[in-house]
Formats: C-alpha cells, structure tokens, sequence
C-alpha cells in the first residue's frame, strides 16, 4: 500500500494537477449552484449512485457496474428534464463571466433606493394597496417577464405609488427596479409550481415566488387583502414585520452588487464555500486514482515520418533516403487514447550537416509526444543520409503547343522570355540531357489571345534558385492566311 503510494507521488506530474484542478472546480461550482436549490436532493441522490458506482468499479463488482453503466448511459436525457431550468441559468450566468453590470451605483445611492422602496411599500401595506416590486440581480429577466410597459425613469415614492394606485392600468403587475431605475411596470411574472408548500398564496405571492425559483432577483410583495409585506427569494417567501427590516433587506441585496474595495479575489474566493471546496478536491482526487492514475503501462509502436527540415536551397539528399521510421511509446493506456498519430513526428534538422555521407543517431528529443507519454526506442537508432551540394545548369525553355490556329490565321513565331532558365540539379544528373517544358498552348485561342504564362513541367530532382520557378511569357506571333494570288 505504501509502496503504491510513493510509486503514484514519484509519477505526479504538472499535468496531473491541472487535471485536478479544472475537476475540483467543475464540482464545487456544482456544489455551491445546488447548495440552496430545491432540486438539490436529487442532485444528492444521483451522487449517491456515482459513489456507488465508484464502489463497485474499484472492488470489480461486474453487475453492478454494467447496470449502472447503463443507467449513467441515459442520465444526461434525465438530467436536461429534470435541471432544465438550473442549467438555462446556469448558462446565462457563465455567458455572463466577465461582464460588468453597466448600472453600478454609489453606497448613497442605493441607500437612498432602499429606503424609497421600503418606505413605498411599508404606506402601499398601510393603505392595503396590493403591489409587486421586482429589484433585478445579477441574471437577465427578459425572458421570465411578459407584457408590460417599458419606462426606464427614476425611482422615487411618487412613482411607485402612481403605478400601484388602483386606478392605474399597470397596478396589477410587476414593476422591475434595477438599481436607482424603474425599468419596466405592469409585467406578469411566472407562477411557482411549488407554491402548495407555502400554504395559501395570492396570485401576487405565487408570482413573486415563481421568479425567485428561476433568477436571482428578488420580489417584494404587498398584500391588500393583510396589508402585509412579504420577501420573496432563492425559492423561499417569508413576511417582513416592518420598514426598517425591509431596508436592511435590501440594503444587503444592493451590497452585493457593489465592486469589492479590495480585490483580493484569490482569498477571497478561497473563504467563500470551504466545505464544497474541500470536498470537491476529495472527490477530484479520488476520481482521478480511479480514472486518471494508471498502474500498468503500456507500450506501443508506430510508424513515424521523417521531416527534413532547414535544408539549404542547394542542396539536395540522394535517393534512396529513409523516409519513417518506427518508434516505440511507452505510458499509461488513457494516454493513447487521446494520442493523434497524425501528429507525430521524427523532425531531422540538417542546418548543421555538411555535403556528403553521414549516419545519423535519432534521439528521444526530436520525436514531440505529449507529456503524459514517453519514447521508449527508435529503430533504426541510426539512419544514413546522403547530401550533395546541387550544380547551376542553364536549360533552354521548350515550348509545347497543341490544336490548330483559327481560320484564317497562320503561325508565324513563337517566342520564350525568357529563353532559358538557371536551374539547380543533383551530380547524379550532370551530363545528362535536363529538358524544361511549358504546358501545351492551345493555338486555338490566337484570335484573342497571343501572350501565355504557362506553367512549367520539369523533373522533380531540380530546384530552382530562390525556391521558385520564374514566371515564363510565350509570345505567338500571326499573319492572315491568304490566297496564293493575293501574296
């Protein structure tokens, strides 16, 4: 037990914590978002199974696996049923990383909204005026809202008890508050499904609860029936006795959307939520000595090609030359897994070589594997490479030609420029006859058409100085066929 301990510590790598790292933090967010919501408890019980499952993966219980297998095979269709809501939230917020809220107020300033709205719907409570005050958090509420007006005016007493007098065509909705701002008035909110476990709710009451299930927001709910001031947020309604504990209500509401004085985020984030934290890391770790840690490696070959690579333009290397080679990798089984072969590579650097025959010893370090694999050999561990410098050779350029001129026209030249190009070519090759031709011109086109620029055709073992083929113009030269009398 020991010895498998040191064994896994002595082949912890960089990697490896990362790995855990980005798992430990997938979790505890999943922690702390089901933290305070009423689907939590089958969030609990689906974990139940996964630590069951780990259980029975780890003692080699074959039936229990497989079936669970199964199950986990479906799980993803059954949690979009049941989290639907959860992750559109979840969603928006993560789209919402990183963005700063544009309407980010003073202390004063929400201060003073804190103490309009609660001193509004303490008189609304005292008049027994029914009244729903939506105060916006950090999550959108476009699509949780319908009908309405928009109004995007200052919030003051006034206001609010002109929208709520029962005189007003907008008194029985939602007025929406972000910030210091009345954004929208007479909306319709969506109504809880849960609202049976509150006792005996109003429309008003089930509304405002329904919104807080699905955003951050929260509602103030005034009854006209009780006169009475309620709160309703994260999924939870309760009575508030009077102004003053309003106020502090939303006073700390307001406080959380004010920039931290000091931003310390790193400390900040770590006292927040330790319990969820540290169990996540547990279940991180455990998750990758069962997943991530293997105990058996393997070994593999492959075929691997060979790049020549920074070879000077006037050189060439003598076939027959080795082109792959075969090399032997040696690490834990998941790694191959997520190995794309297409990118492996022996990269042959003969920047430094000089003309000639040489034999050259293939190290570990010029084939690039990921980290988590290692190169356990290369045969051959030797390969011989042949190198000649290549020798200048001016060659003619012959020009190819195919069809018929026009009716009517006749061929009179045709002409290269230039006539002959600088080429570069193997020693293999000199006294050889080297011919450079151009692709076929169609004479076809000579009524409109006399300047070409065709491609050459030339051996592959030629090289052209500066890497390239210059650019050929052929020029046609005609005159009208006409009869023999008339010449």
């Amino acid at each position: 037990m020991i010895e498998n301990a040191l064994t896994m510590f002595r082949n912890f790598r960089i990697p490896d914590i990362l790995d855990i790292a980005i798992i430990a933090i997938m979790i505890s967010a999943l922690l702390i978002w089901f933290k305070d919501r009423a689907s939590r408890f089958v969030f609990l019980g689906i974990s139940l199974l996964g630590v069951i499952y780990l259980l029975a993966h780890f003692f080699q219980l074959y039936l229990t696996t497989v079936v669970l297998q199964a199950f986990f095979a479906i799980l993803l269709f059954v949690l979009v049923v049941i989290f639907q809501e959860d992750l559109r939230r979840f969603f928006e917020r993560l789209a919402l990383l990183g963005r700063f809220r544009k309407k980010i107020f003073a202390v004063t300033a929400f201060n003073e909204s804190a103490e309009i709205i609660a001193q509004t719907a303490a008189d609304l409570a005292r008049k027994k005026i029914g009244a729903l005050i939506v105060l916006q958090g950090g999550d959108p509420l476009d699509r949780h809202l319908t009908g309405g007006s928009n109004l995007d005016g200052l919030l003051s007493q006034p206001l609010l008890e002109s929208i709520f007098d029962p005189h007003s065509i907008g008194h029985d909705g939602a007025v929406l508050i972000d910030g210091n701002r009345v954004m929208r008035f007479g909306s319709h909110l969506p109504l809880s499904a849960n609202a049976a476990l509150h006792g005996n709710l109003g429309l008003r009451h089930t509304a405002a609860l329904g919104l807080s299930e699905r955003s951050d927001a929260i509602c103030i709910v005034v009854s006209e029936e009780r006169g009475t001031i309620s709160l309703a947020r994260g999924e939870r309604i309760e009575e508030i006795p009077n102004a003053s504990a309003l106020r502090i209500e939303l006073e700390t509401f307001f406080a959380k959307r004010m920039p931290p004085v000091k931003r310390r985020l790193i400390r900040s984030w770590l006292r927040q939520n330790p319990r969820e934290k540290l169990i996540a890391l547990v279940l991180a770790c455990i998750l990758w000595m069962i997943f991530g840690y293997q105990h058996e490696t393997v070994r593999r070959d492959f075929a691997v090609p060979i790049l020549y690579l920074n070879a000077p333009v006037e050189w060439v290397i003598e076939e027959p030359k080795v082109t792959e080679v075969k090399v032997t990798l040696m690490g834990p089984a998941q790694a191959f897994q997520l190995l794309h072969q297409e990118s492996l590579k022996v990269s042959l650097d003969l920047k430094q070589l000089r003309p000639g025959t040489q034999d050259i010893t293939l190290t570990r370090d010029m084939v690039k594997v990921p980290s988590n694999l290692t190169v356990a050999a290369i045969n051959p561990e030797r390969i011989r490479v042949v190198t000649s410098r290549l020798l200048p050779l001016t060659v003619p350029i012959e020009v190819l030609t195919e069809s018929t001129p026009p009716r009517g026209l006749v061929v009179q030249n045709i002409t290269a420029n230039p006539s002959e190009v600088k080429v570069l070519i193997p020693r293999r090759l000199r006294g050889k006859r080297i011919r450079i031709l151009t692709e076929p011109i169609d004479l076809s086109l000579l009524d409109v058409q006399k300047v070409f620029t065709p491609v050459l055709r030339y051996p592959p073992d030629i090289q052209f100085p500066g890497g390239k083929p210059p650019l050929i113009r052929v020029i046609v030269k005609t005159r009208l066929d006409m009869p023999p009398a008339q010449r």
